[in-house]
């Protein structure tokens, strides 16, 4: 980490912000006190790191908090839903009871929120304080949902103004990948910020990529789930086709997997069961990556199209059909259930 004149005053601070909350009680007096007490090992990286504030430990927030507990890290965390406080709590995560609370101390605040609305709310503040007024003064935001690439921009530039740092890194993995510390993060950020939340996304997931600057992660992001979108379509389109010419799906998987038809959509999350035994298609579509995940961010690639006015074709017609799919039963299934809906229309 780095050891800056700016870096050794941060840490005062924090220290000094966790010796006022000893004195009132608050719950950073607690956080540090449990940690204490179980004479924990904590790497140099983690004790160095400071607070981080984690708001958002749905699904996939969860089990990515839990992992910087695991590594040691001083975690706390934040999310209005009562089973997803629950389910942190029994990970180890302390909980309280709102993101003002949760981000005063912080020295990062990692937010894992359902949209770039939640996301620009949170930090402006709509019923109460935001997060850029409450943390204290140059402090690194992180934020790992899946966004507009316009609004995460924008969520950059509002920190910056409020005297913050930074930095966008959306995932992909899904719940498995944050359970198993596995996941892709793709980022934007300036090479100095970067520097700084690598280890700690290192700890969350197994490949860290910097993409460029602020936005850049977001963009990375719905490109590829923008080819991931229209291959799903195209291999299920293509097992049904060999359904009607005769092919067994182990034959046409045994071809296209190894010639220029391979991708992950067929290789690895197979439509169909037999072929990849662990693909969703095995568990009746059981996630994965559920259908309505799918809709939105081909929805986010169908924004960035059309503000940036790319003559696409096939990713806005993937995002019309997956839009009608997750209209209905899909939006729970495993987005390679679009097969099924591809057959059922099929003469």
């Amino acid at each position: 980490m780095e050891t800056s004149q700016p870096r050794r005053r941060a840490g005062v601070r924090r220290r000094g912000l966790l010796r006022a909350a000893r004195r009132t009680g608050t719950w950073a007096s607690r956080v540090r006190h449990q940690q204490q007490v179980k004479g924990d090992d904590m790497t140099e990286n983690a004790s160095s790191t400071g607070l981080i504030a984690f708001l958002g430990l749905g699904h996939m927030g969860g089990p990515m908090a839990a992992n910087l507990i695991k590594a040691g890290h001083d975690v706390v965390g934040y999310d209005p839903v009562p089973a997803a406080v629950e389910a942190a709590t029994a990970h180890g995560i302390p909980m309280v009871s709102s993101p003002a609370e949760a981000v005063a101390g912080a020295a990062i605040v990692l937010t894992m929120l359902p949209s770039g609305k939640h996301v620009l709310d949170a930090y402006r503040g709509v019923d109460g304080p935001g997060l850029l007024s409450v943390a204290p003064a140059n402090t690194l935001f992180l934020d790992c949902s899946t966004i507009n690439v316009d609004e995460a921009r924008e969520a950059a530039a509002i920190a910056l103004d409020a005297g913050h740092r930074s930095v966008d890194a959306p995932v992909s993995g899904g719940v498995v990948g944050a359970e198993a510390g596995t996941l892709t993060f793709m980022v934007g950020a300036l090479p100095e910020d970067f520097e700084t939340v690598r280890p700690i996304l290192e700890l969350m997931g197994k490949r860290i990529v910097h993409c460029g600057d602020h936005g850049a992660g977001q963009a990375a992001k719905v490109c590829n789930n923008m080819i991931l979108g229209v291959s799903m379509i195209a291999v299920a389109e293509a097992f049904v086709l060999g359904e009607k010419l005769g092919l067994t799906h182990q034959a046409l998987f045994d071809v296209a997997s190894n010639a220029s038809g391979q991708c992950w959509a067929l290789t690895t999350n197979c439509p169909v069961p037999g072929p990849v035994p662990t693909s969703p298609a095995n568990r009746d579509y059981k996630p994965g990556f559920a259908g309505a995940l799918m809709a939105k961010d081909l929805r986010l690639a169908l924004n960035a199209l059309e503000s940036t006015g790319v003559a696409a074709q096939m990713g806005p017609l993937a995002s019309r059909i997956y839009d009608d799919f997750a209209a209905g039963d899909g939006a729970g299934r495993d987005f390679s259930g679009i097969i099924t809906e591809i057959r059922d229309k099929s003469v």
